[in-house]
């Protein structure tokens, strides 16, 4: 009798924190590594945050709590949804958990059954299709190529519905492209699922805040008020407060989803950190005006590694309406050589022979679900991007 159980089997460990911690051990041996494979923001939490964490403690708010949040927190969270998004909850329709991550598991845990298909555009970030499997469905991708600008299209997500299609999972802006859909590019989705009442959606959010230029971030059941009732609308202050290791995500839906994900969480990690539950409460209802300039920053970054990827010789970078991701196509240097040998037979390759040969550590497309291609994380300073994307111009220019 085996001792590790088949579920194991069919899943595999998160492709961007193995090049990550790849990344940390070649430079704790001394070598000269950029890793942009991590995707969190280089900022660190406003002050506000950090010191309504440090009263929390000595008021003494470090023991347990309701299981899925605070009282006040989840109030945070409905007048966050209304004020933002035009949404209206009640906070028996609020989910808080630890990280983004356990919202989306606690609700396919709460809800898949053998044989239920997930529809996931891809490219996909890596934890979507892997947490369906853990959960007992299949995932099924379909992809959104560089020829859409990396989103789904009515036709693809019609054809892709079948009567076994019980949610199709939505991210705009996008890990790993930085694709963001319209107003009128979600609609065209939203028709789409009206006319499939057992489709539930569930959209991840979690880069609302981070979008450039003119871009108007908009969320499904905003867009289409009729997939109220069967609509996951999830987010979290992970990315646009720089709080990925405070571990606090949220979600809001219907009551009967809701109750069945905190039945989940309570068998298994129970109440988020009470006391990141009160740092974000002071996000979510704090002052928001930093946002505005962070947002500055980040597009000037995507504006910067955007021109110099281009200029690499075989790469073709779009530029993303958000995020903080690209996602260059690398099809023209796919069957050329490096100077010691190395065949580029596919992006894992690729991504290989760059981290070893120049330092400069990236995630390879085919963990997204589309190749060939990687992608960059490009929350790190101006002098670190130059001197990545230059090595990555030097890269491509020795390839033969």
């Amino acid at each position: 009798m085996a001792f590790l159980s088949d579920t194991l089997a069919r899943v595999k460990p998160s492709p961007t924190i193995a090049v990550t911690t790849k990344a940390q051990a070649l430079k704790a041996e001394g070598k000269d590594v950029i890793g942009l494979g991590a995707g969190e923001p280089d900022f660190d939490t406003p002050e506000n945050i950090r010191e309504a964490a440090k009263r929390a403690i000595d008021a003494g708010k470090t023991r347990y709590t309701a299981v899925d949040g605070i009282p006040e927190l989840k109030a945070a969270i409905c007048a966050k949804f209304l004020r933002e998004n035009g949404l209206t909850y009640t906070p028996q329709q609020v989910s808080v958990g630890t990280g983004g991550k356990q919202i989306l598991y606690n609700a396919l845990m709460a809800t898949l059954n053998p044989g239920d298909e997930v529809i996931i555009p891809a490219p996909y970030w890596v934890s979507y299709p892997d947490m369906v499997l853990l959960a007992g469905g299949t995932p099924v991708p379909v992809v959104a190529g560089i020829e859409t600008a990396f989103k789904l299209t009515p036709a693809q997500l019609e054809a892709a519905i079948t009567p076994k299609t019980k949610w199709f999972i939505f991210n705009s802006p996008s890990n790993p492209t930085g694709a963001g859909y319209t107003r009128d590019e979600l609609k065209g989705l939203t028709e789409v699922l009206m006319r499939h009442p057992q489709v539930w959606v569930m959209s991840d959010d979690m880069y609302e805040h981070l979008v450039f230029d003119d871009f108007k971030f908009c969320t499904p059941a905003e867009v289409e008020p009729g997939l109220y009732d069967r609509t996951l609308t999830c987010n979290g202050v992970s990315k646009a407060y720089a709080m990925t290791g405070w571990r606090i995500g949220y979600a809001a839906g219907p009551v009967s989803l809701i109750k069945a994900m905190g039945t989940i969480q309570s068998q298994s990690t129970s109440n988020p950190c009470s006391v990141s539950q009160y740092a974000a409460l002071e996000a979510l209802s704090g002052p928001q005006e930093f946002l505005a300039d962070w947002r500055r920053v980040f597009q000037g970054r995507r504006d910067l590694v955007v021109s110099m990827l281009n200029q690499a010789k075989g790469i073709r970078c779009p530029k993303p309406e958000g995020a903080f991701y690209v996602y260059p196509d690398i099809a023209g240097v796919i069957g050329k050589a490096t100077p010691s040998g190395t065949v580029i037979s596919n992006d894992e390759v690729f991504a290989t022979a760059l981290l070893e040969e120049t330092g400069v550590a990236v995630v390879f497309g085919a963990a997204f679900g589309l190749s060939p291609n990687f992608r960059v994380s490009y929350a790190t300073s101006d002098e670190v991007l130059r001197e990545a994307c230059a090595r990555i111009q030097s890269f491509c220019a020795s390839l033969v």
